[in-house]
């Protein structure tokens, strides 16, 4: 059964080509890399849309009727076993709506785990186990890619926030995969990141393991009259009107970044009428309405942080663009307490993902929560 499109500008996951904005040359540059014989690595700030173009690419018909294709998110990992649970769980659950012949092989290969894989009464598998049931993870990953090297189609491997495996406490895990990805050819990765820094030393470093091993590409932000031209385009095949102005002026309010334009379009398309017009004056009662929603949480997020850290926090939000945190200007400016403060604060803001830092410029990575913050 086709599944029914309430709302034509999608917040989460990939819909399809008709819901999806330009990157015309992009999937045309990713599907050249990888069926030529490429790794890649995919760079850009966190929601510019790589994983959705990554689903793109993968949906394409070159690809999709001669690959195996698996996207694996391990942004939340912490470890190697959450990674294992990761990439196992996501292979076989792509696997399993291909039929017993094709999952068979990969679960035949897992005997380290094996228990960990339930059937249900028509004898279709689940990864059921607990990232706790892993006990040799280096082990299990051996056996994933004696998989990947044996399947009957090639694949491809895309590993989202992959620059995460620099966080787990086992320092082994980048050069085993470097080794088991030099050695299975039948399978080709794409290493999608968004911390541009850690991104860089592990593809750039002649001292890391995956020097020289991908072909590098950075996602810059889609162009504006692109976007516009979309938004208007999802309008008018509702029965539905856009002022031009509308994603000019939410481009320029969000940067260009994907994620921010999109949801606001969401909610500005779900208050217009059939046969309305949505024009800039709507645009505040949108956001305001996407606030309130998140008020609690963000709220919340304040109140958990050190009082040292949510003053940064607002101080940067009311920067936008800050440069020299520790500065004698910038801290009499937002009267926080001392350069020293500051410095302590900054790295745990880092650490917990609210902030971000791209050549020096310091900026609250959730655009909702800095217009939250100006506007409480």
């Amino acid at each position: 059964m086709a599944t029914i499109i309430q709302n034509p500008f999608i917040t989460t996951g990939y819909a399809g080509a008709g819901y999806f904005c330009d990157r015309e040359q992009e999937t045309a540059d990713l599907i050249r890399l990888l069926t030529n014989g490429n790794h890649v690595a995919l760079i850009s700030p966190r929601r510019y849309g790589k994983t959705n173009l990554i689903r793109h690419c993968f949906a394409r018909p070159e690809i999709a009727d001669n690959y195996y294709t698996f996207v694996i998110d391990i942004y939340s990992t912490k470890s190697i076993e959450d990674f294992v649970y990761r990439l196992g769980a996501g292979i076989l659950e792509t696997l399993k709506p291909k039929g017993k012949k094709v999952w068979e092989k990969f679960v035949a290969l897992l005997s380290t785990v094996r228990t960990g894989i339930s059937f249900d009464i028509s004898g279709n598998p689940s990864w059921t186990m607990s990232v706790g049931d892993i006990s040799a993870p280096q082990s299990t990953i051996e056996e994933i890619f004696t998989y990947l090297a044996q399947a009957d189609r090639p694949c491809l491997v895309a590993i989202d926030e992959f620059q995460q495996i620099t966080r787990y406490s086992d320092g082994t895990l980048e050069a085993a995969l470097r080794t088991y990805v030099q050695n299975c050819p039948n399978a080709y990765f794409i290493f999608s990141g968004s911390q541009r820094h850690l991104m860089g030393q592990m593809f750039t470093s002649p001292a890391r393991p995956f020097y020289q091993s991908v072909a590098l590409y950075n996602l810059s932000l889609l162009p504006e009259d692109k976007y516009a031209d979309f938004c208007i385009r999802l309008f008018e095949q509702n029965n539905k009107h856009l002022s031009p102005d509308v994603p000019h002026m939410l481009y320029n309010r969000f940067e260009g970044i994907t994620y921010y334009m999109q949801r606001t379009m969401n909610e500005l398309y779900s208050t217009t009428a059939v046969g309305g017009e949505c024009v800039p004056q709507d645009i505040d009662g949108a956001l305001q309405t996407i606030l309130a929603a998140s008020s609690l949480i963000y709220e919340d997020l304040l109140y958990q942080l050190p009082e040292k850290q949510s003053r940064v926090l607002m101080a940067i939000a009311k920067e936008g663009k800050a440069k020299n945190l520790t500065s004698g200007k910038f801290v009499r400016k937002y009267g926080l307490a001392s350069p020293s403060s500051v410095k302590s604060a900054v790295p745990a803001l880092l650490d917990k993902g609210l902030v971000n830092n791209e050549f020096g410029v310091y900026q609250i990575y959730d655009k909702f929560l800095e217009l939250w913050i100006l506007v409480r």
